[in-house]
């Protein structure tokens, strides 16, 4: 397993693998990796010759007042995990490596990104699409593979593909969580021994709409209603959102009448968490 930092040594690797015929499979991150990133990983070197992962902490996707300086980074343990689970190559730039002096060029889209967590961050998506459109042109990779966890950030990246006929496949894997049932994240180590309790209402909200889906509610403000009066009532937790999407686009909708996404983003504390649930996957 190699680690480089530049794109050159991403390209001259990737040339080398497909003079010798080698699938390449991509796993983007932002570092600071845990067993959801490791499944995607381990996804990845089931299906394809080689692997690489990209540990970036890509400065574009954070708003001013977000936590980029503090978000956490650990390239010793990142490349054990990485090594342990069979990747090949750790792709781990500076930023000055991705966005040269006088970069000004930038993949934006509409309707995806105008809902959910692009209400309250803004500039993400914008950011989150140009940095994955330059890993998929730096690695050429026939797959890549992200959770569902970050099910906005996964429609968006499918839809961008599709849009602009980009030559790969695009795979999501399923949440990853804690033995109590927290989704896995890099930023829960933000949260205190209290914190980290209450950050269980989430996926406790979401096991409470999961249900209410399966035992046949269809009603969107009925399931909406039932999540955030239980995430309310824990003291730490400020709703950022609750809501039921339309799974392909976004958009929100009454009733849960096609393939759809139940969202949720919380603050416990000063930690912005998300979770969600796909009504097809109950």
């Amino acid at each position: 397993m190699k680690i480089v930092s530049t794109v050159e040594e991403v390209r001259r690797q990737v040339e080398e693998w497909r003079q010798q015929g080698l699938t390449i499979g991509l796993v983007p991150t932002m570092g600071y990796l845990h067993e959801g990133h490791a499944s995607l990983i381990d996804r990845s070197v089931s299906e394809n010759d080689r692997t690489v992962v990209s540990d970036f902490v890509n400065p574009m996707q954070f708003g001013p007042t977000e936590d980029l300086q503090t978000y956490p980074r650990d390239l010793a343990h990142d490349a054990a995990l990485v090594e342990a689970h069979g990747g090949d190559l750790i792709f781990h730039p500076e930023p000055a490596e991705m966005y040269h002096e006088g970069f000004s060029s930038f993949v934006d889209m509409t309707v995806l990104t105008e809902e959910l967590c692009g209400l309250s961050r803004p500039v993400h998506f914008r950011g989150v699409c140009t940095v994955v459109t330059k890993l998929f042109n730096i690695v050429q990779p026939d797959t890549a593979y992200f959770g569902k966890k970050d099910a906005q950030q996964l429609a968006v990246i499918r839809h961008m593909v599709d849009d602009l006929n980009m030559n790969l496949r695009i795979v999501g894997c399923p949440i990853v969580r804690e033995e109590d049932g927290l989704a896995k994240s890099s930023r829960n180590t933000y949260l205190s021994p209290e914190e980290r309790q209450a950050a269980l209402v989430l996926s406790q909200a979401i096991r409470l709409g999961s249900d209410m889906v399966r035992q046949g509610t269809t009603e969107c403000a009925a399931v909406i209603q039932a999540m955030s009066d239980h995430i309310a009532a824990q003291p730490l937790a400020r709703i950022d959102y609750v809501k039921i999407v339309d799974a392909a686009t976004m958009q929100p909708i009454p009733v849960i009448d096609r393939p759809a996404l139940c969202a949720i983003a919380v603050y416990i504390g000063k930690t912005r968490l998300i979770d969600n649930f796909f009504t097809e996957d109950v």
